[in-house]
């Protein structure tokens, strides 16, 4: 079975010392960590290394800890509110995505702050492995790979690969998988499951559609951050293909969203994890269509999400400036004349965002900026979460 898996799993145990000797002995890996721990001599970091037995080893000795400081100095704190699910079970958390790199990475840091015996396997896009020294570090720390750019034979190919995958690591290695709700980063924070994803969870495992949905042990989860470090970068990149319908990202782009995303400040960070799916799959007809159950599913995941958002000012103070601007989200019920956005915020607060906001378009380093279009994006990124939630909960 592992062989299986072989081109896009994590590292075992046996094959992680000849990885690591391959990474310290990488010099482009080499200058990255005396980046990232530049109180460590190398050596130190080189010997700690060969230590580790497995990649949970890895982890608690180079992640956990490098994280704990990202989060004290680039944060206001990360916090999880995991009380919705049992701590001695193993779960496949799938969750909006927001950033890159820390989405899934703060999560295992706060399962195991949260009590849980582990820490998460993580889904991660070929399209981010740029050197070879970053696909053999990801997969030493517990990530498998998701093929992009394939035809569409390949692609249903790598989607059964991928769903045998996360049942075999549920089912048989009881580790926990983490995944993003849709390929790619939600850049206006409308958070939305693709029914492509839904329907890949359904292809591996044994038994009835239901069934093999509840061996994965679907847990939604709402990331929600006070500050997203590349809105800007994310508003730079929504004029470029407003611009230019043929625009593409560049390779190092990437590169300097992960850059951005880690060491941005991001305010208040918080998890909250909604009860597993699978007493709610129990309730389904067993025999509703197949496409029904992916839809009832995908819905069910997304209003999970929405309701579970922890809400900011700045989330309030967005949305009434598009409610100033005459901008609104026609599937949210409210009457922009009599909306109480302001009683969630002061005025200081709303010149603070103010602020913030000028501040980040005028890091958007495009020749002919759009500083109105830009402005509106940035807003529908603080607002969308709001929305979101309206529409889960039905508040006004």
């Amino acid at each position: 079975m592992t062989d299986k898996f072989s081109d896009i799993r994590p590292y075992t145990a046996e094959e992680l010392p000849a990885v690591i000797e391959e990474l310290i002995a990488d010099p482009h890996f080499c200058e990255v960590i005396g980046t990232v721990f530049p109180q460590m001599p190398f050596e130190t970091f080189a010997a700690k290394a060969r230590s580790c037995r497995t990649s949970l080893d890895f982890q608690k000795a180079f992640c956990y800890p490098f994280l704990k400081q990202l989060a004290a100095e680039k944060s206001k704190g990360v916090s999880m509110d995991s009380s919705a699910v049992d701590k001695t079970g193993n779960y496949t958390f799938i969750s909006n995505h927001r950033d890159i790199v820390l989405d899934s990475a703060f999560l295992s840091v706060l399962l195991l702050d949260n009590g849980f015996s582990n820490t998460t396997e993580i889904a991660i896009g070929d399209n981010l492995l740029i050197y070879p020294w970053i696909e053999k570090l990801v997969r030493v720390n517990k990530s498998f790979i998701v093929h992009r750019g394939l035809t569409i034979r390949q692609q249903l190919a790598s989607s059964i690969q991928i769903s045998g995958y996360m049942h075999y690591a549920i089912q048989q290695k009881k580790e926990n998988v983490w995944i993003a709700q849709r390929q790619g980063r939600a850049k206006d924070s409308n958070d939305i499951t693709q029914r492509s994803v839904i329907k890949m969870f359904g292809m591996g495992g044994e038994g009835t559609l239901i069934e093999r949905l509840q061996q994965l042990n679907l847990v939604p989860t709402a990331i929600s951050y006070e500050y997203d470090p590349c809105d800007y970068l994310k508003a730079k990149e929504m004029q470029q293909k407003r611009d230019n319908p043929d625009y593409r990202k560049a390779p190092n782009d990437d590169l300097i969203n992960m850059r951005t995303g880690i060491l941005g400040w991001k305010g208040e960070v918080h998890y909250k994890a909604a009860p597993c799916l699978n007493e709610w799959l129990s309730t389904l007809d067993p025999n509703t269509p197949n496409n029904d159950i992916f839809l009832l599913l995908r819905d069910k995941i997304n209003e999970e999400i929405h309701r579970n958002y922890k809400l900011f000012p700045s989330n309030y103070i967005a949305a009434e400036m598009l409610r100033q601007l005459g901008v609104r989200n026609e599937e949210i019920d409210y009457d922009p004349a009599t909306a109480e956005f302001t009683a969630h915020y002061t005025p200081s607060q709303c010149a603070e965002f103010e602020k913030y906001l000028s501040q980040r378009i005028a890091l958007v380093d495009l020749n002919n900026p759009d500083t109105d279009y830009l402005r509106r994006e940035i807003l529908l990124m603080y607002a969308n979460p709001l929305y979101n939630y309206y529409k889960a909960t039905g508040e006004k």
